[in-house]
């Protein structure tokens, strides 16, 4: 008697069969596809009411989904938090490395901010969530080691590009340098996000202003936590 194809006995498996590879390939990419929709509908939720309370049942309504779905790929709000977590990291990571190129960091301070600036407030606009995480209260255990987790993520992004503007920092002085930036930055932007247009403009632009001071100061060759650069080299203005 010839064993069912399927069976060990035949020697073949269901994955041996042709186009089992791409039935499995196709299956997989439906699951990121699926996976992406719960994090854009958790991104829709917590822009709304926040992390603290946003539910995994809120999320599933959002993503057309029945929350026993949403389980088999998130089984609770921490994981979902973990997935955006990873998804703003790597994304804001490619985000810069692809607007922040060499000759663009070489910039003058004034053009550098500017770009810089505009880059994020766009983004805040578009991405509500990540502000609302970045912004996490420290009352939240959870929320606060997320929030910690992003700022890392950020002031490591804001080091690296001092590390290619001024290499004379010694790598100290760029954490501290980054550190600065994004908490000036983080204090900032709630106001112009508060304000009607103009106002908002002109909060804006002395955000400019002050990073512009800050950047060009900070990164002197005479300050304390310096090098002394090569010959013929320096900061730009």
């Amino acid at each position: 008697m010839t064993a069912p194809a399927n069976s060990p006995a035949s020697g073949t498996t269901a994955g041996d069969r042709p186009g089992a590879p791409r039935r499995a390939v196709r299956r997989q990419a439906r699951g990121l596809r699926r996976m992406e929709e719960i994090l854009d509908a958790a991104e829709e939720v917590i822009a709304e009411v926040g992390y603290p309370d946003l539910t995994t049942n809120a999320v599933a309504e959002r993503a057309g989904m029945s929350p026993g779905s949403l389980y088999q790929f998130f089984r609770n709000k921490e994981e979902i938090l973990d997935g955006l977590l990873d998804r703003f990291t790597d994304g804001r990571s490619a985000h810069w490395q692809a607007r922040l190129t060499g000759d663009v960091v070489r910039m003058p301070a004034a053009e550098l901010i500017d770009r810089v600036v505009d880059e994020i407030v766009a983004y805040k606009a578009a991405r509500p969530a990540y502000w609302a995480l970045l912004h996490g209260s420290a009352t939240g255990d959870r929320l606060a080691e997320a929030s910690e987790r992003l700022h890392r993520d950020v002031a490591r992004h804001i080091a690296g590009l001092l590390a290619v503007r001024a290499p004379h920092l010694g790598q100290e002085r760029r954490l501290m340098v980054a550190t600065m930036m994004l908490a000036t930055v983080r204090a900032v932007l709630p106001l112009v996000a508060a304000e009607p247009g103009e106002r908002a403009a002109e909060l804006t632009a002395e955000l400019k202003s002050l990073l512009t001071g800050y950047l060009t100061t900070s990164t002197a060759p005479d300050r304390p936590g310096t090098d002394r650069p090569p010959a013929g080299t320096g900061t730009p203005p």
